[in-house]
């Protein structure tokens, strides 16, 4: 949210949330820097590469990299102490190359936007395009661990002024929307967004109670698929056949309605712009219930292939299964996405 507004030079994130071009860029660098973060994602880091890491803390510097170069230290400043030990280059082929690719990336994501599903099949990524193009300059975003984190990390741009909240250290289920109480609280001159999945929001409808009660003017949209969608993916790659994933959901919606406030339901891809401006509009609260896609697939930067096998395993143990067509819906939602792969 900080880094990127403006920055003629960004090409994307890596790691299990990111886009190829950064994760190739990483890779194809003689140097790599990693500036206040050890990077968790250590199956994205490359190997070959020669890499420093500055950081404060001294116990985190080569936790999960071997390191050319270790410093402790503030970013700021221990970068202002490099810089003029540094030789200007004048060549940037390489940056170019990076950004052409980075170029074709997003097109490439451009597709499930242009071809934004169907009927009680909309595509999480035009919903989250949606919600970006429509949201304030300066809206404070919350997502809930899982698929609605790969959507909020890559369609909802940083602007400077946005914030970004979810469980990024812990990973636990069901934040987006108590965070979204407490910063609704703390700014009450901001927008607030909570971005949920139907598993997270089912454990904590209580507080849909509480939202009302105080009157929290947050906007609640759900990416309902009807599954535990990062648990499935994740089952999936490792060649097992989703098991007690899906979920048998409650109408949320009329929930919202019950608990006292505006809550809708929207099925169609032609609804989704028009509902989530008048919820944003809206002087109050608002649950909107978007029926997304529950076989849209969030591919990691790099597709290895143990992940590869693994998926197809898993299709042949549901086609066995007698599963059959869950197997194709799968396939047809996400067979563009091998522009991406390949």
């Amino acid at each position: 949210m900080s880094i990127q507004p403006n920055n003629p030079n960004e090409i994307g994130m890596t790691g299990l949330l990111g886009q190829p071009s950064a994760y190739h860029s990483m890779h194809e660098s003689h140097l790599v820097l990693l500036l206040g973060t050890d990077f968790p994602y250590d199956k994205f880091m490359p190997t070959d590469n020669k890499i420093i890491q500055i950081d404060t803390s001294t116990e985190r510097l080569g936790r999960r990299a071997n390191l050319y170069m270790g410093l402790c230290g503030d970013v700021a400043d221990t970068i202002e102490a490099l810089l003029p030990l540094l030789e200007t280059k004048t060549d940037d082929s390489f940056l170019q190359a990076q950004l052409k690719f980075y170029a074709t990336v997003k097109e490439n994501m451009n597709i499930y936007i242009n071809d934004n599903g169907g009927e009680d099949t909309i595509q999480p990524e035009y919903l989250a395009h949606v919600i970006d193009k429509l949201a304030d300059q300066n809206t404070i975003f919350t997502v809930d661990t899982g698929m609605t984190c790969v959507w909020g990390a890559r369609f909802i741009k940083g602007t400077g002024e946005r914030k970004m909240l979810g469980s990024f250290n812990h990973g636990s289920m069901a934040n987006a929307m108590p965070m979204a109480i407490g910063a609704a609280l703390a700014h009450p001159e901001k927008q607030v967004i909570a971005m949920c999945g139907d598993g997270g929001l089912s454990m904590l409808l209580g507080d849909l109670a509480t939202i009302h009660q105080y009157n929290i003017p947050i906007k609640i949209i759900v990416f309902n698929n009807r599954a535990l969608g990062m648990v499935k993916l994740e089952m999936e790659v490792n060649g097992l056949p989703d098991n007690e994933t899906d979920m048998v959901n409650p109408d949320f919606g009329l929930i919202a309605q019950a608990m006292g406030f505006q809550g809708v339901n929207v099925h169609k891809p032609e609804e989704v712009e028009s509902a989530i401006e008048n919820a944003f509009r809206h002087n109050g609260p608002v649950l909107l219930n978007v029926f997304t896609n529950p076989n849209a697939l969030a591919m990691p930067p790099k597709v290895d292939w143990q992940q590869v096998t693994g998926m197809a395993k898993s299709m042949t143990k549901l086609m066995l299964g007698g599963k059959m067509e869950e197997v194709l819906d799968t396939i047809k939602s996400n067979y563009k996405h091998l522009k991406e792969s390949l």
